[in-house]
C-alpha cells in the first residue's frame, strides 16, 4: 500500500474499510507529517491533533472507520467559526479569540465522522491573494518554499498539497480557493452561489462568498461538497435541486461547447507567455476529448473591478473594530478599511446593482455555452515579498490585480468555478487552469473536470516536492 499521506480521501476509506489501518494510525501519521513539515509550510494556525486523536479513537472503538468517510481527517480555514478552537480569522487583533459556536460546514463534516487536525492559515481577515499574516507568517507552496501558497485559502490548499490532509475546507470571495490550488497544484472549488450556507452565524451579504473543499483528485472535492452542500434553516439565498455531485465526478459530461479565453478583463494587465501555453494546452486538450472549444474575446467589462472595490470595501469598512485597534491592523487591511469609509449607502446598492445586472448580461451572451476556460492566475506564484514589500498600499493592491486577474468575475456572478492543476511546464511549478460553468451546473462542471483529471492523472502524481 502507498505511504498513507499519498491516498486521497476515498483510498484513505477504503483502507480503513478494510481494517489496513486504524483512524488513530491515520491521525498520528498525518500528526507526524504536520509536525515535520510545518513549521517550514506554516500552512496550520492551530493544529488540534489531541481532539483528532480523541475522535479517531472514539471511531475505531464503535468500529465505524471507513463508514462513508468516517475517520479521514480534515482541516478547516481559520476563517470558519469552529467551537472551542482558537480562530484568529488571521489577524494578531484576535489571536486568543474562541468561538462557542460551529459554522454549518464544521457541523456538516463533523457529523461526516471527519476528525479536523486544525485550522489553516489565512491573511488577515482573508482580505488578500496571497496568505500572510502577523499570527504565524506567510505560507509557502509545498513545490518550492518561498514562493507564497496564495490566498486567501493558501493553508488549506498547502496543507493538502503536502500530503498534511487529504481535503480541506475553504473560502472564496473574489478567488480565495482558486488562486492557492493553482499555486500549490491541487483541485480547488468555488460551487455556485448559495450552493453552501454561510450559517449559523456568518453572512454572505455581498452574495460573493462561499465555502468550498480543496483536494487533491476530482472525485474527493465532489464527495466533499455533497457533504457540505446541505440546506439549513434560515438560508436566503439556498439552490434547490439534488446534487449529485460525487456520481457526476464518475461519468463523462458529453461534447460540450466551452468558451476559452486568456486576456485579462482588466487593462494593462497581461498574461504571462508561459501560463498562456498551459492554457493553450488545455484548449488543445478539450478539443482532443470531444468539446467544441470557441476561442472568444473576454466578455467581462472592465467597468467591473470598480463597483467590486466598492462592494469589497465597504464590507471591510463595516468590521467593528474599536479606533484605537486600526494602527494593530497589516497595511492591507487598513487600506479597505478606509476605501469603504468614503463609500455611501447610496454607492454600496449602486455597485451591488450594477454587478448583479452586468454579470447576468454577460451570462446572457454566454447561454450557448455549456462551460468556460480561463488561466486561473495570470502569473505562476511569486515570492512572499514580491506582495508585501511595497510600502504604497495602492502599488500592492495592484501587484495582485497582475496575479489575479481572472477569478473574481465568477464571484460576482455567482457561478461555479473550479482550478485544477497542469505539472511540469513552468520550471517545475503547478500552473492552474479554470473552469466555470452557470448557475447551478456545479455537476455538468464536476463531470468536465474528472474527464480532464483522467485524461492527465494529475492525481496520481507522487507527492515528493516537499521541504
Amino acid at each position: 500500500m502507498s505511504e498513507l499521506h499519498e491516498l486521497d480521501a476515498h483510498d484513505l476509506a477504503a483502507a480503513l474499510r478494510r481494517r489496513e489501518v486504524s483512524a488513530a494510525q491515520v491521525v498520528a501519521h498525518q500528526a507526524e507529517r504536520i509536525a515535520t513539515h510545518d513549521p517550514q509550510l506554516r500552512a496550520f494556525v492551530t493544529p488540534t491533533i489531541d481532539t483528532a486523536s480523541e475522535h479517531a479513537a472514539a471511531v475505531d472503538l464503535a468500529g465505524t472507520a471507513g463508514d462513508g468517510f468516517t475517520g479521514v481527517p480534515i482541516a478547516v480555514k481559520d476563517l470558519t467559526s469552529t467551537a472551542g478552537v482558537r480562530t484568529t480569522l488571521g489577524s494578531s487583533l484576535l489571536a486568543d479569540a474562541v468561538p462557542d459556536v460551529d459554522a454549518h460546514v464544521v457541523r456538516l463534516v463533523t457529523a461526516a465522522g471527519l476528525p479536523s487536525l486544525g485550522k489553516t492559515n489565512t491573511p488577515e481577515f482573508g482580505l488578500s491573494s496571497y496568505t500572510d499574516n502577523d499570527v504565524v507568517g506567510a505560507t509557502s507552496t509545498p513545490w518550492r518554499l518561498g514562493l507564497n501558497a496564495g490566498g486567501s485559502s493558501g493553508g488549506a490548499a498547502a496543507a493538502v498539497a503536502a500530503g498534511l490532509v487529504p481535503w480541506a475546507l475553504g473560502s472564496d470571495g473574489g478567488g480565495s480557493i482558486r488562486i492557492p490550488s493553482s499555486c500549490c497544484g491541487v483541485v480547488g472549488f468555488k460551487p455556485t452561489r448559495g450552493r453552501v450556507s454561510p450559517g449559523p452565524v456568518g453572512s454572505d451579504w455581498s452574495g460573493l462568498a462561499s465555502d468550498g473543499p480543496l483536494a487533491r483528485s476530482v472525485r474527493d472535492v465532489a464527495a466533499l461538497l455533497e457533504v457540505i452542500a446541505v440546506p439549513q434553516v434560515g438560508d436566503s439565498r439556498y439552490v434547490g435541486g439534488p446534487g449529485g455531485f460525487a456520481e457526476a465526478a464518475r461519468r463523462a459530461p458529453g461534447p460540450l461547447r466551452i468558451a476559452a479565453w486568456a486576456d485579462p478583463y482588466l487593462p494593462g494587465i497581461e498574461t504571462e507567455p508561459q501560463v498562456r501555453a498551459v492554457w493553450e494546452d488545455a484548449v488543445r486538450l478539450l478539443a482532443t476529448l470531444g468539446h467544441d472549444v470557441d476561442v472568444v474575446e473576454n466578455p467581462f467589462p472592465a467597468e467591473l473591478e470598480t463597483q467590486f472595490n466598492v462592494v469589497w470595501s465597504s464590507g471591510m469598512a463595516a468590521a467593528p473594530i474599536p479606533p484605537e485597534a486600526e494602527s494593530l491592523l497589516r497595511q492591507n487591511t487598513r487600506y479597505w478599511r478606509e476605501r469603504g469609509s468614503r463609500h455611501s449607502a447610496a454607492e454600496l446598492a449602486g455597485a451591488m446593482q450594477f454587478l448583479e445586472a452586468t454579470t447576468r448580461e454577460v451570462m446572457t451572451r454566454l447561454a450557448g455555452y455549456d462551460a468556460f476556460l480561463t488561466p486561473t492566475l495570470a502569473m505562476t506564484p511569486q515570492p512572499h515579498a514580491w506582495f508585501t514589500e511595497p510600502t504604497d498600499p495602492a502599488e500592492a493592491h495592484r501587484r495582485e490585480l497582475l496575479f489575479t486577474p481572472f477569478t473574481a468575475v465568477y464571484n460576482m456572478a455567482g457561478i461555479p468555478a473550479a482550478s485544477v492543476p497542469f505539472f511540469g511546464q513552468v520550471d517545475g511549478l503547478p500552473v492552474g487552469v479554470m473552469l466555470g460553468g452557470h448557475q447551478g451546473s456545479d455537476a455538468l462542471l464536476l463531470s468536465l473536470l474528472a474527464q480532464l483529471e483522467d485524461a492527465t492523472g494529475w492525481s496520481s502524481l507522487p507527492i515528493d516536492p516537499r521541504p
